[in-house]
């Protein structure tokens, strides 16, 4: 029997079976759509105009299709769910490994927390903007007190709250750039003269893109709900790609018109003084975004840490008390960070979106090449559970192998706050870092497949 919202989710890491394959295509789209209306993506979308310093319309674009381009990257993890009914870091061990999956599982639970932090620091800095006289640590604590009950109740609670999210989170954005529109169309250049800054616009396609690709690694947990079949896959992709990549445009879109207006003071408190009278009922509602948003990064963070200690534990079975205590230890861990990166978040945050951009790339490229071009999405569920690996062993070599490769190819191509490469440094501080190691592992991935490792691939992908 489907738990009821009021309890907490029973399912935790292991296949969802058919008869409790209660998801929709339409919630799908409201968790992606909703959570990513919030303040973070706002600030993440004033990135382009503040730091990478460009004027409007460029940055509009910019955002535009790095958000496409990262979304379908995206999307095609969210098609793993229906199929395979696990979550996605669990489906990782068929590229990996059991044990060759632990180090990227353990990085993916340290990307969740990092957001978290971020999220919990931004809806402070909003709640403080309503309310003048409450201290950061305290606003801290109602954003985490927020967030708390559905990261506990776990799915059917994150999808209701994203709904809610959706209707209220819609408004207070659009109501923010009708706003900015009304007020100062006139006071922000559209476009600069001279010639375009591409350096700004390849970091801003960036940024966006990485957005998306950040959700890949647990698009899947709520998608592996949807009835499996092709019908299923198709709805996961459309929902997922759709609603991600429409709330994210939105709130980036807005961040980057208050960039321009900013001046050199912070986003929220620029957004906040732009809203006059409205401001409390906008940023209430957008701190609730927030509180969403990390509902989700804790609860699949906890997904992901259970999985690292199920392979470490192979004959125990985590359940609902593990999850709960899990979630707890990683909300208080997030606010451990959020506390001691308060005040210098915006150098923080930039630094660890270049970190995360040069180790999720070929992780993403050489999962989505194992599932879609090499085992066309036919893996045995039940090896992922077993001892030893079942069919896919303790480590796969060929991905160990390329995903580190992936990473290190990068390091002549990157352009960060702590490290410029020789290529970056030729190309003017252009990053392509990401763009090399997305088109060098795949090929590279393939050819080592097969040559070393050919009995762990179906027949199809052989012949």
């Amino acid at each position: 029997m489907i738990d009821s919202l009021g309890s907490p989710e029973a399912e935790t890491i292991y296949p969802i079976p058919p008869a409790r394959r209660h998801g929709r295509p339409r919630d799908l789209f409201t968790v992606w759509f909703g959570p990513n209306l919030m303040m973070l993506t706002v600030v993440t979308g004033a990135l382009s105009t503040t730091v990478y310093g460009l004027p409007l319309l460029p940055a509009l674009l910019a955002l535009l299709a790095g958000n496409l381009i990262g979304g379908v990257f995206m999307a095609l993890h969210a098609a793993q769910g229906p199929r395979l009914g696990v979550p996605q870091m669990v489906q990782t061990r068929g590229q990996f490994g059991l044990m060759g999956a632990v180090p990227v599982t353990a990085v993916i639970v340290l990307m969740y927390v990092g957001f978290a932090a971020s999220n919990l620091v931004l809806g402070a800095e909003g709640l403080q903007s309503i309310v003048p006289g409450l201290g950061r640590l305290s606003a801290i604590l109602v954003v985490q007190a927020l967030s708390v009950l559905p990261a506990i109740l776990g799915y059917r609670a994150i999808h209701l709250a994203a709904r809610v999210m959706t209707m209220l989170c819609g408004a207070a954005i659009l109501f923010c750039i009708a706003r900015v529109l009304a007020l100062h169309a006139g006071d922000l250049p559209f476009l600069a003269p001279g010639r375009p800054g591409w350096t700004g616009i390849l970091r801003t396609m960036s940024t966006a893109a990485l957005w998306q690709i950040a959700y890949a690694p647990y698009v899947s947990d709520s998608s592996r709900y949807l009835p499996a079949g092709p019908a299923g896959e198709r709805q996961a992709f459309a929902a997922c790609f759709s609603g991600s990549v429409l709330g994210s445009v939105l709130a980036m879109a807005l961040g980057a018109a208050v960039g321009l207006l900013a001046a050199g003071h912070g986003i929220v408190v620029t957004l906040a003084a732009l809203l006059g009278p409205w401001v409390a009922a906008v940023l209430a509602a957008l701190s609730l975004g927030i509180a969403v948003a990390n509902a989700m990064n804790i609860y699949c963070g906890a997904l992901s840490t259970l999985t690292v200690a199920q392979t470490f534990t192979p004959g125990r079975r985590y359940g609902r008390t593990a999850r709960l205590i899990v979630t707890v230890a990683l909300l208080a861990l997030a606010f451990a960070m959020a506390t001691l990166m308060a005040d210098s978040f915006m150098s923080a945050y930039g630094e660890f979106l270049e970190l995360l951009m040069s180790v999720m790339i070929p992780w993403t490229a050489i999962n989505l090449t194992d599932y879609y071009l090499l085992h066309h999405g036919d893996y045995d569920v039940a090896s992922f559970f077993a001892r030893d690996g079942g069919r896919y062993g303790l480590f796969n070599g060929p991905a160990l192998a390329c995903y580190v490769i992936g990473i290190l190819v990068q390091v002549p191509f990157l352009s960060t706050a702590l490290y410029t490469g020789q290529v970056a440094r030729a190309l003017g501080g252009v990053d392509l870092s990401w763009v090399v190691s997305l088109l060098l592992t795949p090929p590279l991935y393939i050819a080592m497949e097969r040559r070393f490792n050919a009995r762990a691939l179906p027949a199809t992908a052989t012949d």
